[in-house]
């Protein structure tokens, strides 16, 4: 018999010596608060998910393990881990170039070679998968933001010029340091907040990590919060489920209105707890390039005393100018631009790439903050760093690129304002019109939600045309497009070499939909990607592993 489950009765306690009593007493404390706390995990968890979603997901879970159960049968095992081999094959063989002609350079060569060589050399590269996509065709969804040859020629001056400095060293680089200040002033003054702070960092992921680990570091020494949550939109960028796995930090997803693509408020309201730290919001948002509804949700965040980081990544240099080009009140109650940057009570930091719009070189993106103070929280200072003094720096990366710093801050001396609203204003009209066509001229597609600015995003509503068909129809055309899932939907994020390629676009998308509707191939990447992400609860883990064998193709020599 096990002693520690038998029962005293209470007229033996006085009988008991005291540290008896003390020890019970303990253990009943201590497992009354282990349950307690799993009960209100447990009540957070549902009250922010709600109980239809729950369920969904806990029949989800339990479907899962059944199929993994079967996927272990040595017939069904066997057949899956050759289809799976061989999609990992044809993954390689599309980004790893072989053959006989082909040269791989795996170790240094023995003697230096020369600088004719290296552009010979790196011309036979890029021809050895083929002649591949020319960008500046501009039959691209984003992926090259290009300010225009001399915008080319003023990046590549200050590179050279600034090619081995580095802003770890601001005395030995200080036009670095001046620089980077002056970027982030010039961005603050953009989202009006010229008395605000701010850094720069490598991209949009890492300004929205940054600022997931600010309010981490905020709310542990202000609140004393020590299992801090966040509640996000299903439709932000990914870079926040990537910051909360690397900081041990609880995500609550909340759906969107499948209608106007904006968070369901009542929802992110209902999942806001003691430990919630922060909520997002976008403007504009990367899959269907709608806006959240950042009015509210800063009423929201100040009413909790919490964190509001607004996501301006993809809106960048755009979102900031439409006000300025006429554009904000849409077209007919389409399209229209609300309010978002720091003018809105509630909202405490916006990350800006200035690698998208700023036609900034690549590597570049500013995270903004209210104020210094909520700034100092993204820093890492290491007073007693044994081996070499005081460490300290603003961001992840301890080295930088200086020439990237001074690329971008050259760019947006020649742009200036009057050149970006230029830009914005021609971007967002080519984007409007690819809108307006799919809205007018083809019935076969919708445009998900009222996107205000330049990024356009088309579902099917007719039962006969698979839209991920349409895409894989767009690419046989010479268009590299994104799909997207929740809905099944492809987009197109216009710039400025887009602009010229608007009717080209829109009859090439006809003919898509018409070849998709006629004589679906179901042989496509997006078809066959995002079809099999579908497909089962257990799809997303094997698009997952495609995935990952992607990155390992990556680095295959």
């Amino acid at each position: 018999m096990n002693p520690q489950s038998l029962t005293i009765p209470p007229a033996l306690w006085a009988l008991l010596p005291p540290q008896a009593n003390v020890f019970e007493t303990a253990k009943s404390t201590l497992f009354f608060y282990i349950l307690f706390t799993y009960l209100l995990k447990a009540q957070r968890h549902i009250r922010a998910r709600g109980i239809p979603t729950t369920v969904r997901e806990f029949y989800g879970w339990i479907a899962q393990c059944v199929i993994y159960l079967l996927l272990r049968l040595p017939a069904t095992k066997k057949r899956v881990e050759e289809e799976m081999s061989k999609a990992k094959i044809d993954i390689e063989n599309k980004l790893v170039p072989k053959g006989v002609e082909v040269v791989r350079h795996l170790a240094l060569p023995d003697q230096g070679q020369t600088s004719e060589w290296i552009m010979a050399e790196m011309d036979k590269m890029d021809g050895e998968l083929g002649v591949g996509p020319n960008w500046r065709h501009g039959k691209l969804s984003g992926a090259v933001y290009h300010g225009g040859e001399e915008v080319e020629k003023i990046i590549i001056a200050a590179y050279q010029r600034y090619c081995v400095s580095n802003p770890l060293h601001p005395d030995v680089f200080p036009a670095i340091r001046k620089m980077e200040a002056e970027i982030v002033s010039m961005c603050l003054r953009m989202y009006n907040n010229p008395s605000g702070a701010g850094t720069m960092t490598s991209g949009g992921t890492e300004s929205i990590i940054m600022a997931v680990k600010t309010y981490r570091d905020w709310a542990r020494d202000t609140k004393g919060i020590t299992e801090p949550e966040i509640v996000v939109p299903s439709s932000v960028h990914a870079a926040f489920d990537k910051g909360a796995a690397y900081l041990k930090i609880k995500v609550h997803t909340i759906p969107v209105d499948h209608i106007t693509r904006k968070v369901d408020l009542k929802r992110v309201k209902r999942a806001i707890n003691a430990n919630t730290i922060m909520i997002a919001g976008s403007a504009v948002g990367f899959p269907d390039g709608n806006q959240d509804d950042i009015v509210a949700l800063g009423k929201l965040a100040a009413g909790h005393g919490i964190g509001l980081h607004v996501d301006c990544c993809l809106g960048s240099f755009v979102v900031p100018y439409i006000e300025q080009a006429g554009l904000a009140d849409g077209m007919d109650g389409r399209y229209r631009l609300h309010p978002f940057d720091f003018r809105v009570q509630g909202v405490t930091s916006i990350s800006c790439d200035t690698h998208k719009y700023g036609f900034a070189p690549k590597g570049t993106s500013v995270i903004m903050y209210r104020n210094a103070e909520l700034r100092r929280y993204q820093y890492y200072v290491n007073p007693h760093w044994s081996a070499g003094g005081v460490y300290a720096s603003p961001s992840i990366s301890g080295s930088r690129p200086g020439a990237l710093i001074a690329g971008t801050w050259a760019v947006m001396q020649y742009m200036g304002s009057e050149g970006y609203l230029e830009s914005c204003r021609a971007i967002v009209r080519c984007a409007r019109a690819i809108a307006e066509a799919i809205r007018t001229s083809i019935p076969e597609l919708y445009v998900l939600g009222s996107p205000p600015a330049s990024v356009i995003a088309f579902a099917s509503k007719d039962p006969e045309v698979n839209v991920l068909e349409v895409g894989d129809a767009m690419g046989r055309r010479g268009w590299h497009l994104n799909a997207l899932s929740g809905p099944a939907a492809v987009h197109i994020a216009c710039t400025r070499l887009t602009v010229t390629m608007v009717d080209t676009f829109i009859a090439d998308l006809k003919d898509a939909v018409r070849d998709a509707k006629i004589a679906p191939s179901g042989e496509g990447t997006m078809v066959a990607v995002y079809g099999l992400g579908n497909s089962s609860v257990v799809g997303p883990d094997m698009v997952g592993q495609l995935a990952t064998a992607f990155l390992d193709a990556l680095y295959k020599a």
